[in-house]
């Protein structure tokens, strides 16, 4: 596990785990000690003893993908509550609460703003971290491009907007993208190629 970025308030760590090597991502308050987690992945073990030392107290799922939700019905066997967007509930094993757009899930003093993103799936979400410059943006964006919409409930033509209108035109140049899979980037190193993205098709 390594810890990825800290300020004053907030530590965001982070681990890959299971067969395509998803990450997971605990964000943490600095004073009071609580935390969520992005993803339960798999690994279930080992994510909740990350959980149990870190102080989480809820899973936030990007979406409801077999690989980004192995290990929900161990987290929630141990007392943490899993949330999921209302289109991928079905996906999940079980759940416990419904996440609505452009709300904010507290977690001690932080505040993680839901971002509605569909085309990868349904009821794919990202969540922005406020008053930092960090976006969790689950399989929805990656670096050089948008995530796969072949799988069923997919739309290339839905994920192009929900990249345009909900990430491009709200966050700034500065702002990191912490996807699903693999390294992080920013919208400025990404916002120029959104033509390119379309013109390929994927």
């Amino acid at each position: 596990m390594e810890l990825v970025w800290s300020n004053a308030l907030a530590e965001v760590h982070r681990f890959v785990v299971g067969p395509i090597d998803n990450n997971v991502y605990v964000v943490r308050c600095r004073r009071t000690g609580e935390a969520t987690l992005l993803d339960a992945a798999n690994e279930h073990d080992r994510l909740l003893r990350v959980a149990t030392r870190l102080g989480v107290t809820s899973v936030l799922e990007t979406h409801g993908h077999w690989d980004h939700i192995g290990a929900v019905t161990q987290v929630r066997d141990a007392g943490i509550d899993v949330w999921v967007r209302t289109e991928d509930a079905a996906m999940l094993p079980s759940y416990d609460h419904l996440l609505q757009d452009d709300v904010v899930h507290s977690v001690g003093d932080l505040r993680l703003r839901t971002v509605h993103t569909p085309g990868h799936t349904p009821g794919s979400i990202c969540f922005a971290l406020e008053d930092t410059p960090l976006l969790f943006t689950g399989d929805t964006l990656f670096p050089g491009g948008p995530g796969n919409t072949t799988f069923e409930g997919g739309d290339f033509a839905t994920i192009i907007s929900s990249i345009d209108e909900r990430i491009f035109r709200v966050y700034h140049d500065e702002t990191t993208i912490w996807p699903g899979h693999g390294a992080s980037s920013s919208i400025g190193e990404e916002r120029p190629h959104l033509d390119e993205w379309v013109q390929r098709g994927w």
